[in-house]
């Protein structure tokens, strides 16, 4: 099948390599070059540089009504998107003679939007999953075509947790391209409450020291290793990588960065503030 991949992040690279495997891979479309770092210099996204050493056409569009019309004379079977960032227009999504496939961290319809994975772990939530939808125009509303459930461990991070998603979207994205082999895949509406995340704000990341203990742990957990959960402690704000709660009830922080500082465990931490 003649494909092209929609995505951007880390979380959507072990996706493409997937669809290079198993299609004729016509190109990759990811965001433009961000700047990054103190220096501001451009850098391309992770799929992007995963394209190139594949050795694949990489499309930087910044209009996508104007990328679907560049390529609507194309003949394409199959669109594969995860973790691109944007929402497909409804000229692009229609392109496709076997629709648009979507890899989407969480069991759909709970927690559409930008960050389902946070969100679990933010609320504690102890089981999660990987959507394969098929795209509409609405924002994570298609059709499922696979679903997948996945145990979120009491400690597991933010970092851990987006790479054996990552990992187990890659491997069910493979099986319904297998599906679309020769026909639009079978597939089913969504069932259940909706609920909608939304992009991380700075607000998001302040951990206030008085809530309940286990509160602070998964606020802990949904941010590490980055951008990290934030508290004032000992007068300054400092980064809290990770926590947990001690048998008596009690908040313990295991490890965090402090202002001008490396990493360092919080019984150092206190002890040098002494």
């Amino acid at each position: 099948m003649r494909a092209l991949f929609f995505g951007t992040s880390d979380f959507a690279v072990p996706s493409l390599r997937v669809v290079a495997l198993h299609t004729q891979l016509a190109g990759v479309v990811t965001q433009p070059d961000r700047p990054s770092g103190r220096g501001q210099r451009l850098r391309p996204s992770a799929v992007k540089s995963a394209a190139l050493e594949l050795g694949l056409r990489v499309y930087e569009p910044s209009d996508l009504r104007a990328f679907a019309a560049e390529i609507g004379g194309e003949r394409f079977d199959l669109f594969a998107l995860a973790s691109y960032g944007r929402i497909l227009p409804k000229a692009l999504i229609d392109l496709p003679l076997r629709g648009a496939l979507n890899v989407h961290p969480s069991l759909l319809p709970k927690y559409r939007g930008a960050t389902p994975i946070q969100s679990a772990i933010a609320n504690g939530d102890r089981e999660t999953g990987v959507t394969v939808m098929l795209m509409d125009a609405g924002m994570d509303t298609g059709d499922v075509v696979l679903q997948e459930r996945m145990a979120i461990a009491t400690s597991e991070t933010y970092g851990e947790l987006h790479d054996r998603l990552a990992e187990l979207g890659a491997v069910l994205l493979g099986r319904a391209i297998d599906l679309a082999q020769r026909d639009v895949p079978a597939h089913r509406p969504q069932t259940g409450e909706p609920s909608v995340t939304r992009p991380i704000e700075k607000k998001d990341l302040l951990v206030d020291l008085s809530w309940p203990a286990q509160r602070v742990v998964d606020t802990v957990r949904a941010f590490s290793p980055q951008p990290a959960a934030r508290a004032e402690l000992a007068g300054e704000i400092v980064k809290i990588l990770r926590a947990h709660v001690a048998p008596d009830g009690r908040l313990e922080i295991d490890e965090l960065i402090a202002p001008n500082r490396g990493r360092m465990s919080g019984a150092d931490y206190l002890r040098s503030k002494r």
